[in-house]
This record gives C-alpha cells, structure tokens and sequence, in this order.
C-alpha cells in the first residue's frame, strides 16, 4: 500500500510572491504562507503563527503573481517535497517546502475585493484560471428545490 502526501492550508501571505522564469522556459512562483491557531491558556489568548514555504509552477504561478499581494487569504493544495542543494561554503542543506497543485483565491486583502480560482489540473476552463464573481445572496425564506 503506498502513502498518502498532502497538504491543505487556508492562510494569507506575508509578501508579494516572488514570480520567476526559469531555464526552461517555465514560471516558477513562491508564496510565503502564514497560518495561526488560537487557543486559552490561564484565561489569556495565546497565539502562534507558523510559515509554510509554497512552491507554484507553470501557468499557475503566472496566475498567483498577477493576482496575489501581500495580505490576500488563499487556500493551498498540494504535497511536501523535501530538495538539497550545496551552500558557498560546500555544505547540504535541506528545505521543504509545499508543492502546490491548487491555489484558491479567498477573501480580500486592502481595496481588492472578488474570488477565483487556479488549479494546475486543467479542466475546461483558462488555463484552470476561473473568475466566479461576487457570493450571491442568499434568502432563508426560499424554498429549496431538493
């Protein structure tokens, strides 16, 4: 039986992401990805905030660098990868990082308002890229056809 490796988180960024084109010709985007939980302790707020490294390539990361800032809330699908590389001084080093397959654009961050969604899939839609607007509203008075 062979493991599972995925990863979701909801958390906004702590900057701009850092869009680049590599070699290849392919675009490679990273996001830096703050998440917090909250608990009481003694009757005080406690708070912690961990930082998640999140790697977005190809037509996905070109979206996320046109569409994401500082500030804005995503929801992050995708799986932990683990690469080594030597320093300047001849040493490995290590990182792990999340690769991400799906990034989903939530809520707002300053004057930006709207949702959308990228997902490095494909599907039937631009490039995964779909733009669905404002929430419409809802009555609790209407009936619900099911």
């Amino acid at each position: 039986m062979s493991g599972v490796n995925k990863v979701i988180l909801v958390g906004r960024l702590g900057a701009d992401p850092e869009v680049k084109a590599i070699g290849s010709g392919s675009t490679v985007a990273r996001l830096n990805l703050a998440t917090s939980e909250s608990w009481v302790k003694d009757g005080q707020r406690q708070e912690r905030t961990e930082w998640h490294r999140v790697t977005v390539w190809g037509k996905l990361a070109e979206i996320c660098g046109k569409h994401l800032s500082k500030g804005r809330q995503v929801y992050v699908e995708g799986k932990l990868q683990t690469r080594s590389w030597e320093d300047q001084q001849g040493q490995k080093r290590y990182t792990t990082e999340i690769v991400a397959s799906t990034v989903q654009f939530l809520g707002s961050a300053g004057a930006e308002s709207g949702q959308g969604r990228s997902n490095s899939g494909g599907g039937n839609d631009d490039y995964g890229f779909q733009d669905f607007g404002p929430e419409p509203s809802f009555d609790s008075n209407d009936e619900i056809p099911f």
